[in-house]
């Protein structure tokens, strides 16, 4: 049984596969910022608005590099999948960079809402500040934890850890459907909200991903309940929960806005960072030992 699910994972996620999706989304990006640039000269030069409800991304060409962001997110979302079975650590540093780009793209929707005018320390000038300074900080912190990763001991693979990694792709090979029914259901979603009511009301910068980071936590929480089967070990079980409760925090984020909003993102990534850095003085105190 493992080793069909191996043997499937392996088709399914092969180099060329991997490299079909990235020309497709390359595509789609180039697509997508001409097409956006172009509603952009549309709507500035003959007040030709097709996009109901989404105005603000079409007054400024700066606002067209939304649109390539988008699928760009959604090929971090399928690395996400693609690199899950490695380890959860791996998978969890995905978030934060999913977390850190989608941030980004909210930045290139909010600069052409400055009016310089009125001043920068507006309130537009100021949710752009903090923004900006948040992407800073989450950035130095993504770095540290992959830094703490580099440095946890390598263990020695045995056949529960194979196992174990057998179980995580198939979780793997069930999240990719279910990864590309969310995208389909968003755009429906978005497309009727648009085109037929007309009208926008959802936070466009979190689309998708709030459904997308809800699945995860389900998914981490199943990893962690199929971990109590092969290891006992306090620390790993420990680690396994803090992620959840990380991945929870980020989850959290979105329901907010504002300077809450990046509270809960920014204390989501330095729970998940002191909780790996724990782990990983124990791991190495445990190999001092043996």
């Amino acid at each position: 049984m493992m080793l069909k699910i191996d043997k499937l994972h392996g088709y399914i996620f092969s180099d060329n596969n991997l490299k079909l999706f990235e020309k497709l989304i390359l595509y789609l990006a180039v697509s997508g910022f001409i097409l956006h640039l172009a509603l952009i000269y549309l709507n500035l030069n003959y007040d030709v608005s097709i996009l109901k409800g989404l105005d603000d991304l079409l007054r400024n060409p700066i606002s067209a590099l939304y649109t390539p962001f988008s699928f760009i997110l959604i090929y971090e979302a399928f690395l996400l999948v693609y690199y899950f079975p490695r380890s959860f650590t791996t998978s969890i540093a995905k978030e934060y960079e999913i977390i850190s780009l989608v941030m980004i793209r909210k930045v290139f929707g909010d600069i052409p809402m400055l009016n310089f005018e009125e001043g920068i320390m507006n309130q537009e000038g100021l949710i752009l500040l903090y923004d900006l300074l948040a992407i800073i900080i989450i950035y130095y912190l993504i770095h540290l934890f992959k830094k703490t990763i580099s440095k946890i001991p390598k263990r020695k693979p045995t056949v529960n850890i194979n196992r174990f990694i057998s179980y995580k792709k198939m979780l793997s090979i069930v999240l990719l459907p279910i990864l590309l029914i969310l995208c389909m259901s968003n755009l429906y979603d978005w497309s009727y909200a648009v085109f037929v009511n007309q009208e926008f009301l959802e936070n466009l910068n979190y689309i998708f991903f709030i459904d997308f980071f809800t699945i995860l936590i389900l998914v981490d929480v199943f990893i962690l309940l199929i971990s109590f089967q092969y290891t006992e070990r306090y620390s790993q079980i420990l680690r396994n929960t803090g992620f959840i409760i990380s991945t929870i925090l980020l989850r959290l984020s979105f329901s907010v806005s504002g300077v809450s909003s990046l509270i809960l993102l920014l204390s989501g990534v330095v729970f998940g960072l002191i909780i790996l850095k724990i782990y990983q003085l124990s791991e190495l105190e445990l190999k001092q030992r043996v």
